[in-house]
């Protein structure tokens, strides 16, 4: 056959397979009970994909601003919640007396001024964002979904809602952002996803939260607040269909929440839902600036800002952004233990991403474009951490992080070795193996030295950050 016609009829099996394998997902009707929805599998491509974009933009974007001390984010802690470093919080922090963020907003905005009176300038800034050129970034920068912030606690939508606000009017974006971002991603290999506060709407139980007992006492529970939360969810979902239904700080009681995610499952069968719904029910686990010291058999999903924050705080800057170099080992950490990372970004209210917050993203980018083999699709190995005899010109040990896929063993350094020659500790190759390391396609010299692994390292080595050792067939 000739190897045109060969790769078709390849091509054309393949595709009567994904769409045998659609179909058979979207007979599967789901009910709204754990039992039911714990039958949903976790979706190939939210697993392999590793990397996704989170955005926070929404009123807050306009002031830019928190208070920067709270590098641990020990949310529980009284000094914690008056000085939040999340910008996203400016409308509840700025309602505590003398905080710095109500401090701040008066000399800038007045004694009187409304938060919601950012409504103007966001709108009239939101007109400048070029939706394709963001969905480009995100490209660019390896990520292979996109999750926005339908509504923050705010109670702002970023799309147009047909559920009424009983309570306060004008809560709407001019512009169509969920739509026009979720077109502007589909054009590109990203899958589009979305956020919605459904435990927190300051219109409806406006708080502020000033003591951590108000983290559940501010929860507005009322029959109002469920059917609004239910509605509004569930229009997003039969507008957009996002591949991610990410929801924040669990479900009002009042509402339903088995039956949106039915609903979910049953109009996008490969989509994933978090666990902050507050049931015994999800796809991945969400640490927030936290990851795991092992392997963990079920998704999980660390979500973080570049910097202290998720929204944009004008406040950051070099000393609050992470760096490029643990950005990556960051991202290695999390996949090496099974895990996701929902990086966030926090734009300017004209959908800017601050140039530092781009900065991270082009290095991460041009960083997976050399060693992107070892991270989409690769699953856990037996563990997560190794050793070596190495350390970086500072001193500081060179460990290892272990992926593989498809028969091969990744091994990353987490350093530059001072010495052309390593050892991999506890790390046996097979006679007969290939070691070669990603962007230098010449195998290297290896040896078995009783149970460590000897390589001898090219004299020059590609890119700045963190190399990886590709060993086939792994052992």
């Amino acid at each position: 056959m000739p190897l045109k016609t060969s790769v078709a009829a390849s091509i054309a099996s393949l595709c009567i397979s994904s769409c045998l394998l659609l179909s058979a997902q979207a007979q599967k009707h789901y009910e709204p009970t754990i039992e039911s929805l714990d039958t949903h599998p976790l979706p190939a491509w939210y697993d392999d994909a590793k990397l996704g974009i989170f955005i926070h933009w929404g009123l807050y974007s306009v002031p830019g601003w928190a208070p920067v001390q709270h590098a641990n984010h020990d949310f529980a802690s009284l000094d914690y919640i008056v000085n939040d470093p999340y910008a996203e919080w400016y409308l509840n922090t700025v309602r505590i007396p003398n905080s710095p963020t109500q401090q701040y907003d008066k000399e800038h905005y007045g004694p009187h001024h409304n938060y919601y009176d950012f409504t103007p300038i966001f709108n009239q800034e939101s007109k400048k964002w070029n939706p394709d050129k963001m969905a480009a970034i995100f490209e660019a920068a390896g990520a292979k979904y996109v999750v926005l912030t339908s509504k923050h606690h705010e109670g702002f939508t970023l799309w147009p809602s047909k559920v009424a606000n009983p309570n306060q009017t004008g809560l709407q974006a001019e512009r169509d952002i969920v739509g026009e971002l979720t077109q502007a991603v589909r054009k590109t290999s990203l899958k589009m996803g979305l956020y919605y506060s459904g435990g927190y709407d300051w219109t409806f139980n406006r708080g502020p939260i000033e003591k951590p007992a108000d983290y559940d006492n501010v929860k507005p529970e009322s029959t109002a607040y469920g059917l609004y939360a239910d509605a509004q969810i569930e229009e997003l979902i039969q507008l957009y269909h996002p591949a991610v239904l990410w929801n924040d700080i669990d479900w009002p009681k009042s509402g339903k929440p088995l039956q949106v995610m039915a609903d979910y499952y049953n109009s996008v069968p490969d989509g994933v839902i978090d666990d902050r719904f507050g049931v015994p029910h999800s796809d991945f686990t969400s640490p927030e600036y936290a990851k795991l010291d092992q392997i963990s058999p079920k998704k999980w999903e660390e979500c973080r800002g570049l910097g202290l924050s998720f929204g944009y705080n004008r406040a950051e800057g070099e000393a609050e952004t992470i760096a490029p170099k643990d950005l990556i080992e960051l991202l290695v950490d999390i996949v090496s233990k099974n895990g996701n990372l929902l990086l966030d970004v926090g734009p300017e209210a004209d959908g800017t991403i601050p140039p530092i917050q781009l900065d991270r993203l082009e290095k991460l980018g041009a960083w997976l474009k050399q060693n992107g083999e070892a991270i989409y699709g690769t699953k856990p190995w037996t563990r997560a951490n190794g050793t070596t005899n190495q350390t970086d010109a500072a001193g500081h040990a060179i460990d290892l992080r272990f992926t593989q896929k498809e028969g091969h063993l990744y091994a990353t350094l987490f350093g530059k070795p001072t010495s052309a020659t390593i050892l991999l500790h506890n790390v046996t190759a097979a006679p007969g193996s290939e070691v070669t390391l990603l962007g230098n396609s010449e195998p290297l010299k290896w040896s078995q030295k009783a149970a460590d692994l000897e390589v001898t390292l090219p004299s020059t080595l590609p890119g700045n950050y963190d190399w990886i050792l590709r060993l086939q067939p792994a052992k």
